[in-house]
């Protein structure tokens, strides 16, 4: 377990240099925003900072942890949609791209064994989801997991996409995220009775408390809005969110539990862009943190709430069984759409 501290404070330090030399850089190279087209009035700062996520994990991992299958995936996807988010920062690549890319992404690392195999449901027994395959030469593919794994990770991708507007919500949603998964690490790490769930588990922290790290580093800047990490930060956390989520025992209910406000949200208005014949995937401001704001509340009461509503599901997803769960996950619908309706009613200029 020293190892994991000493990660922890060695990802503290390397994130704070990165953070120090690409501000720089990108002030040099005047990768810069224009807050006036958000209506903004401070000065101009360096975005698509979310590079320096990637490039920690990619260092330390490759010197600190354990090669595996499943590291080799986190770094080679990791790259690509970091890459790919990137140049969307400058670029705004058509968002039709973005998906395609993000569904080819989940497809990929399905075929390569990382994937939703089960799921339980409430009767307390799990459903196989590897019964229906097809065998193309010498190669089985179970289509099923991979249309899960698929939605997955578009689902996660775009709810941690959609969060980044008030600064702190993103990285804190993403840290709570994070810490959940580490300290299911670390209670398998001592309960498990087998050296395979042992080197997981362990796998798990290490990976966790990488990110976890690099994640308070950025919280503290972000605060203080010295730079923004746009979608190549996002999209790479929300990427690092899936794949651990499923490598983790297949906790996908347990990483979904802090993003439930954003997903129910995204159904929301995905559905009220259709009934307005919109196109659902053209980027708006719409979503429920864009509508307070421009409403009522300052930016950090809407971090309150927001926090407030998925600390309460994250500590229901640990401590209720699993009908209690539906009921509280019933429960948070009522009130994302209860939220959304209300602000629905109150003009606030234009849409």
């Amino acid at each position: 377990m020293k190892d994991i501290i000493v990660l922890f404070f060695l990802s503290l330090l390397f994130s704070w240099v990165l953070i120090f030399v690409f501000s720089k850089l990108f002030y040099r190279l005047n990768f810069l925003d224009n807050p006036k087209k958000y209506g903004l009035k401070r000065s101009a700062i360096p975005y698509s900072m979310g590079v320096v996520f990637f490039i920690n994990f990619f260092v330390l991992s490759s010197f600190f942890v354990d090669y595996n299958y499943k590291l080799m995936i986190m770094i080679v996807f990791g790259f690509i949609i970091t890459i790919l988010s990137f140049l969307d920062d400058f670029f705004d690549i058509n968002p039709k791209i973005r998906l395609f890319f993000q569904i080819l992404i989940g497809f990929v690392i399905a075929l390569s064994s990382i994937k939703i195999g089960y799921v339980s449901n409430i009767f307390w027994w799990i459903i196989d989801l590897q019964t229906h395959y097809l065998d193309i030469f010498s190669y089985r593919i179970y289509y099923i997991p991979i249309l899960f794994s698929v939605f997955w990770y578009v689902l996660i991708f775009n709810a941690l996409n959609w969060s980044d507007w008030v600064p702190w919500l993103t990285s804190g949603l993403s840290f709570i995220s994070f810490f959940i998964i580490f300290l299911l690490g670390l209670k398998l790490y001592f309960v498990d009775d087998y050296e395979g769930g042992i080197k997981n588990a362990y796998f798990i922290m290490q990976v966790s408390v990488i990110l976890l790290a690099s994640l308070w580093v950025f919280w503290f800047f972000d605060s203080r809005e010295k730079f923004l990490m746009w979608d190549s930060g996002t999209m790479f956390l929300g990427f690092m969110l899936a794949t651990i989520a499923i490598v983790s025992w297949g906790k996908i209910a347990t990483v979904a539990v802090v993003f439930w406000i954003y997903l129910i949200d995204a159904f929301y208005v995905i559905l009220k862009r259709i009934i307005n014949k919109k196109n659902p995937l053209k980027k708006d401001f719409t979503h429920m943190h864009h509508r307070l704001e421009k409403v009522w509340l300052e930016r950090k009461q809407i971090l309150i709430l927001l926090y407030s509503l998925s600390a309460f599901f994250w500590l229901a997803s640990l401590f209720l069984d699993k009908m209690g769960k539906i009921f509280v996950f019933i429960l948070l619908i009522f009130i994302v759409v209860f939220i959304n309706i209300l602000l629905d009613k109150i003009k606030f200029g234009k849409k």
